[in-house]
């Protein structure tokens, strides 16, 4: 299959549009941050370090850490910018960027987001490790594409849908992460549950400042959801798109995340500095 130049944009120097990365730059093992400025927190672990880029907000570092080759590309905050992230990752290794033709042999990365969240739990701490086993979409990024959802997914989803009663124009989907690549990162400092991606930051986390919000106690709704004895833990904004885009294409993703704010308790992380430091050396060791 071909790819025209409006559909496959590519830059001057033939580097996929919005990453400016070329396919020598990005290992198969790669961690998305939102932050940019921690992507050097953690390549800061890597014992080398040969390629460094930032085009917008998408800043690369790839190195080695005990002779694994790993990149960390930051994505900024949401889910549109996953859209633009996960499909620029899986043409720099699927597609031909001269020839503009889709490889006969497929390459699987390995995708892990280290983020921050807010908890949705009472009794799980500020500055626990969270990991998702799946990711219920408040986006809209899963049903622009041919996603094919698990008969599991699809009934869980609808559990966590009839519970919250929400308005009908807002149609929210579930996805699961790599199950394999999730036990690599869970241990007896992680929680694990159901993350909610949020499409922002306020009104899609509950929060209402000056505008009302349409989906009234929304986050009580969340906390208090239980299927199978799975719960919901916590908010944040991008692993819907990575799960689903990421699973579609054939790669694995895995999402862990700092909770940085109690939402049930209204408490918000004094500082997390060091505690992110030891996460991301957390997850550098298992992987």
């Amino acid at each position: 299959m071909y790819f025209a130049p409006s559909e496959l944009v590519l830059n001057s120097n033939n580097q996929v549009y919005h990453l400016g990365l070329s396919p020598e730059n990005i290992s198969d093992k790669i961690i998305l941050v939102g932050d940019q400025d921690r992507v050097a927190l953690i390549s800061n672990f890597f014992d080398t370090i040969e390629h460094r880029s930032q085009h917008r907000e998408f800043v690369c570092h790839t190195g080695t850490k005990q002779g694994k080759r790993i990149s960390v590309i930051s994505t900024g905050i949401g889910t549109d910018n996953i859209d633009i992230t996960l499909n620029e990752l899986d043409a720099l290794v699927n597609i031909d960027l001269l020839k503009r033709e889709e490889k006969a042999q497929k390459k699987a990365l390995t995708i892990i987001r280290i983020g921050t969240c807010g908890i949705l739990q009472p009794e799980i701490p500020i500055h626990s490790y969270i990991v998702s086993s799946h990711a219920f979409g408040l986006d809209n990024i899963a049903h622009f594409y041919a996603v094919n959802f698990s008969k599991e997914e699809i009934n869980l989803g609808n559990a966590i849908n009839q519970h919250l009663c929400l308005p009908e124009k807002i149609q929210p989907y579930l996805i699961g992460a790599s199950k394999e690549l999730t036990a690599k990162l869970e241990s007896t400092r992680t929680f694990t549950g159901i993350t909610v991606t949020s499409s922002g930051f306020y009104g899609p986390q509950g929060r209402q400042l000056r505008l009302k919000n349409t989906v009234p106690e929304m986050n009580e709704k969340l906390t208090s959801f239980a299927f199978n004895g799975q719960k919901i833990t916590n908010f944040e904004m991008e692993s819907s798109a990575i799960f689903a885009l990421g699973k579609s294409l054939g790669h694995s993703c895995a999402t862990i995340c700092l909770g940085v704010a109690n939402r049930p308790n209204m408490l918000f992380s004094e500082g997390f500095n060091r505690e992110m430091d030891e996460l991301i050396e957390y997850v550098l060791d298992r992987i």
